[in-house]
């Protein structure tokens, strides 16, 4: 399961030049979930950056802890907490990477999954609103995975699922239909993404410092020509 996000300053203007920001990007070396995070959303006709808390938390959740933080593709349509959201209220939430651990023979070891080119990252995700009061609300939201791809698949069995920036819009219209939606979700090619070992000072949420990114072993990336 996807539990850390690596999320330095992005230049989202070239993906989405109409993008409008309710807030600055927020950043962090080494978000856990539980936490505010930036998101993309489409509302009255216009694509915008605002916040939400990672664990999606709709009106009826009683228990904090229990909110889920992420969302398997393949159980959208059949649970009810994500069929709503699914239907109608997707979003993207902006990184630069998502950490893995890779089991070892005595620790985890983890790891740093970017863009090869170490672009920006639109992962797909689904968002829910709660009224406090009828003028006061907090909008909460959960990552949605698929499968990782082969070549990444020693690293974990999930990664959120990466909406290419071409199909951003159709991902974030509420008018899209779910089906089309569903389509949108699958591995990353293998040739988009790579990854690098970390320190393990990423292992505790705490720790927000440069440091955690900082590649400590070469760049794993697929090269074609030696399969």
């Amino acid at each position: 399961m996807v539990g850390r996000l690596y999320v330095p300053p992005l230049d989202l203007k070239p993906l989405l030049p109409t993008l409008r920001q309710e807030s600055p990007l927020l950043t962090a070396m080494n978000l856990a979930p539980r936490r505010p995070l930036s998101i993309l959303r489409r509302e009255a006709g216009s694509t915008f950056m605002g916040l939400a808390f990672w664990g999606l938390t709709p009106s009826w959740l009683t228990v904090l802890d229990h909110a889920p933080h992420c969302a398997r593709a393949e159980s959208l349509d059949a649970r009810p907490m994500f069929r709503e959201a699914f239907a109608a209220r997707r979003c993207l939430i902006p990184a630069g990477g998502i950490y893995l651990w890779k089991m070892q023979p005595r620790f985890k070891q983890p790891f740093l999954v970017t863009r090869v080119d170490r672009g920006p990252l639109l992962l797909a995700g689904i968002w829910s609103r709660y009224h406090t009061t009828l003028t006061e609300y907090a909008d909460s939201t959960a990552l949605v995975t698929v499968p990782t791809n082969d070549f990444l698949a020693p690293l974990g069995d999930r990664l959120p699922a990466m909406i290419d920036a071409d199909d951003a819009l159709q991902w974030l219209d509420p008018n899209t239909p779910p089906n089309t939606a569903h389509a949108l979700l699958r591995p990353a090619p293998r040739e988009l993404l790579g990854a690098f070992p970390v320190s393990r000072r990423v292992n505790d949420p705490v720790n927000q410092d440069p440091a955690c990114a900082h590649p400590t072993g070469p760049m794993l990336r697929w090269n074609e020509q030696e399969t």
